[in-house]
């Protein structure tokens, strides 16, 4: 460009060469330029990722169980709350229950030493007897205005409350044991299992509405069950909290057998079974257990299965005391299962279960003309917690 003398030709100078370094300073940057830039981003992205993608993946996994830890400790409290109003409500109380609710809470049990398994199971049911006298004792120093059936309610649902507080601290050890190792592991097993911990908290803070208004579960298909074969006739008392009736069915004689209701109540049907089997000295067809049976995913509620074995859970004690007697006579023992997973299970009873129980009664009448003969005597036990459900 021409250069302009004059007295202020040094400003002319200056004013002709502004446009050329504006066209440098503004202009777009062309293809090269980007694709450099892509790839610096990307390099610094990769090695930011190469050494500390994996604290950066444990960091949001512990966001993740935070999330549900917060969500955990609020069911837990709702269920402390719950249960400590329930019992105000239905035990009339002078004094705040909140701290003996707060101790039952913690309570523990310690399973016996099964280095010698001679006798385990035994061990096992005294220890049991004996947590349970000491729970329905502390009910009654919580409310002591309560019968039987309130007390056995209030139970359960200070059980259900116990079971929520339980699964809160065990998910809050392993959260602060994984935050303080930042063990990258311990946290990944967390978050894995921390969808079916969830589902079994909502199950049983489901679970505290039915025991505390003492509405059915579906638990109690079996009980439900029975109490439709028995209803109308004589009902006895047998060991231990358990009922038995004596009902006719396709020409045999059933022993029917469940737990005493209406109290959210399990019963012992291994003394039950075996007290009605010494009484007709083994004589006996066929022994047929109802329960409610853990279904898979994408079977459907109230599906009705038949099998072989002594349907029932718990820890084992019940089971074994019925296989030691139907093995000293002989006796066959066939299930009946009502599928149900575990929030149904514990939650009020669904109509699909409900309606399940006429065909799990066609089934086990199924089952007695194939496996049985006219004449015979044959057992049929309703396994379950009977709350909510009488004789």
């Amino acid at each position: 460009m021409p250069t302009v003398l004059g007295e202020d030709g040094e400003i002319l100078n200056t004013l002709a060469v502004l446009p050329a370094l504006e066209n440098e300073l503004f202009q777009l940057p062309t293809g090269d330029t980007i694709s450099q830039i892509l790839s610096m981003l990307f390099y610094v992205v990769f090695i930011v990722f190469l050494f500390y993608g994996q604290r950066i993946q444990m960091y949001v996994m512990i966001r993740e169980v935070e999330g549900s830890l917060y969500k955990l400790k609020y069911i837990r409290d709702e269920g402390r709350k719950t249960a400590i109003e329930t019992i105000k409500e239905i035990g009339k109380t002078q004094t705040d229950p909140s701290a003996r609710v707060d101790r039952y809470l913690e309570y523990f049990t310690i399973s016996p030493q099964s280095m010698d398994p001679a006798g385990i199971v035994y061990k096992l049911d005294h220890i049991l007897d004996v947590r349970d006298t000491r729970l329905k004792d502390e009910v009654k120093l919580m409310a002591p205005a309560v019968d039987e059936v309130q007390t056995n309610n209030l139970e359960n649902t200070l059980e259900a409350a116990m079971a929520l507080n339980y699964i809160y601290k065990v998910v809050r050890h392993y959260y602060i044991q994984g935050k303080k190792t930042l063990s990258l592991y311990t946290i990944m097993q967390l978050q894995m299992i921390l969808p079916l911990v969830m589902k079994e908290a909502e199950a049983y803070a489901n679970a505290l509405k039915a025991f505390a208004y003492g509405q059915p579960i579906g638990d109690g298909a079996g009980p439900l069950l029975a109490a439709k074969l028995m209803h109308g006739y004589e009902v006895r008392k047998v060991p231990k909290d358990c009922v038995v009736a004596t009902v006719p069915i396709e020409g045999r004689t059933a022993l029917v057998i469940k737990a005493e209701g209406p109290g959210g109540n399990v019963g012992k049907p291994g003394d039950a079974v075996k007290a009605v089997i010494d009484e007709n000295n083994g004589q006996i067809a066929s022994v047929i257990m109802i329960d409610a049976g853990l279904k898979l995913e994408g079977e459907g509620v109230g599906e009705v299965a038949e099998g072989i074995g002594a349907a029932i859970g718990g820890p084992g004690v019940d089971q074994f005391k019925i296989e030691e007697s139907i093995s000293q006579y002989h006796i066959p023992i066939n299930a009946v299962i009502v599928k149900e997973d575990i929030g149904d299970a514990v939650s009020p009873m669904r109509k699909e279960i409900s309606d399940a129980i006429d065909k799990a009664i066609e089934r086990v009448k199924s089952v007695i003309l194939e496996r049985t003969k006219e004449g015979d005597k044959v057992i049929i036990v309703g396994v379950g917690n009977t709350i909510g459900i009488g004789q």
